[in-house]
């Protein structure tokens, strides 16, 4: 792992990230900032967040899914966690350090609007927009996302494959 920046407060944790598709392909993105670090910028980033205890991955996708989004899965509908990252991150007035694992949600029914009613305060803050993207665009887009590879390992990821991502110092 490259070496972590002494900048803030280390937040240690177990995270899940969501690729939600809908029934035409396109994927679901926040577009994100954060108010305590300007100098960031703006990226578009998949939904997802940390692990309760003892919730599994597919608990906490169908949570996370709800609380950022209004869409409502079952369990049953979580993919397997076949993208494996670890990766850092500042956010706020922390430094996430997050082994996180990826999944596919895939809906039967085009993307439906953003519902942010169970949304958390600094998530209301930090997510000013959202976007169902066509997947051909997510690939050639050259803009800024988290996960940092995901125009690159979004299709194999979606074909099946294993991923097992290198570290990713974000921010």
């Amino acid at each position: 792992m490259d070496e972590l920046p002494d900048d803030l407060p280390i937040l240690q944790r177990r995270a899940v990230r969501v690729v939600v598709l809908d029934d035409t392909d396109r994927v679901l993105l926040f577009h994100t900032r954060d108010p305590d670090h300007p100098r960031l910028g703006t990226w578009w980033e998949l939904p997802g967040g940390g692990m309760d205890p003892g919730e599994t991955y597919r608990d906490t996708a169908v949570r996370e899914l709800r609380e950022e989004t209004g869409i409502v899965v079952d369990v049953g509908e979580v993919g397997a966690p076949t993208w494996r990252r670890r990766a850092s991150f500042l956010h706020r007035q922390l430094r996430h350090v997050q082994d996180e694992v990826i999944v596919a949600v895939r809906l039967t029914r085009p993307g439906p609007d953003v519902d942010e009613a169970d949304r958390l305060d600094y998530e209301r803050e930090d997510y000013f927009g959202f976007r169902w993207w066509p997947l051909a665009e997510v690939v050639t887009s050259r803009q800024r996302f988290y996960p940092g590879q995901l125009p690159r390992l979004v299709t194999p990821f979606l074909a099946g494959e294993e991923i097992d991502e290198p570290f990713e110092l974000w921010s």
